[in-house]
């Protein structure tokens, strides 16, 4: 999970007396269901295919995190009440990579793997010091333009063997690398 995988009120400047979003919990309500409960979240990793629908390219986001580092990042964020998991995708893909990404959600969208972020180290590869998560991860091919958005510095696009090296995966935070390195062997790039 990235410190800013879940943008919302809690963000924003609490003088605003604009009215909460349908959906959205004010900061101390998403404090509180953190403490108590799981979080569901969708994780994606962008990448390009090419004709055959081999990966070739994977997007990375370059972000600073609030010690000051420059990590990298997948398009990471909680799926909202009410929301299916493919708009959660959809809307966090938007949010991440644009609005023109142009993602291909599959009609029945199956993740490959189900990432548990715990606040305490060593339980799982994953960690997020914030709160209990079960994350559905998704590899996602997007066909558009993608430009960084948000918090984010750059999209870089590396080859998934690239994306795989040790001097990436150090970068990533909070198990994101074991999360990509489990999806490049699910689609068949990573031995």
């Amino acid at each position: 999970m990235t410190d800013t995988a879940d943008i919302g009120p809690e963000d924003f400047d609490p003088t605003d007396t604009t009215p909460t979003p349908a959906g959205w919990m004010t900061s101390e309500e998403i404090a509180a269901a953190r403490a108590q409960l799981p979080i569901v979240y969708v994780d994606a990793i962008p990448v390009r295919v090419d004709d055959s629908g081999d990966v070739v390219a994977v997007g990375l986001l370059l972000r600073v995190n609030a010690e000051g580092q420059m990590t990298r990042a997948l398009v990471s964020g909680r799926v909202m009440y009410h929301e299916r998991i493919r708009d959660a995708l959809l809307r966090h893909i938007e949010k991440d990579l644009g609005s023109v990404a142009l993602p291909q959600i599959p009609a029945s969208p199956q993740p490959f793997t189900v990432a548990e972020y715990f606040p305490t180290p060593g339980i799982t590869p994953f960690h997020d010091p914030r709160q209990h998560a079960v994350s559905l991860a998704y590899v996602v091919p997007v066909t558009g333009d993608c430009q960084p958005q948000q918090h984010s510095l750059d999209l870089a696009w590396l080859t998934p063997e690239e994306a795989c090296e040790d001097t990436v995966m150090v970068e990533m935070h909070g198990g994101q690398g074991a999360l990509l390195r489990q999806a490049m062997a699910h689609v068949g790039r990573l031995g």
